[in-house]
């Protein structure tokens, strides 16, 4: 089966620039991922591949310790880069066409199902985690 190249580049740079018009329309800035402890008091934002973007600190944070903060921390930014690896594959599986889903899933975006996104398991402990919620 012989396949026709530009045929295929024309078919990817059209589902480009549907994605990119869609995104346009809708406003949607760089790609990210968020996650923030229970009470708020820390607060990760990473990029596609968990490149640390920022991360937001209360006081009241800093009283669980520096070893359980940067604990604490590390979760954080792990669940926001399943976030943001979601985020990539929802973004550009559409672009890709069939066969782009194992293509991002080796570079580890993958979707998370609800189920694992809620399910934050705080280094702090199950105490603490009710605590601080």
């Amino acid at each position: 089966m012989e396949m026709d190249i530009n045929r295929e580049l024309d078919s990817v740079a059209h589902r480009v620039e549907q994605t990119r018009a869609a995104a346009e329309r809708r406003g949607i800035g760089p790609v990210t991922g968020q996650a923030s402890s229970g009470d708020g008091g820390v607060q990760v934002t990473v990029r596609p591949g968990g490149l640390l973007a920022e991360v937001v600190l209360t006081p009241g944070a800093l009283r669980v310790g520096a070893e359980a903060l940067a604990a604490q921390i590390t979760a954080l930014a792990g669940l926001a880069t399943r976030r943001a690896g979601a985020t990539m594959h929802a973004t550009l599986s559409p672009v890709l066409g069939p066969g782009g889903e194992q293509q991002l899933a080796s570079l580890g975006y993958q979707p998370i199902d609800d189920d694992e996104d809620e399910a934050y398991d705080s280094p702090l402990g199950a105490r603490e985690q009710r605590r601080l919620r």
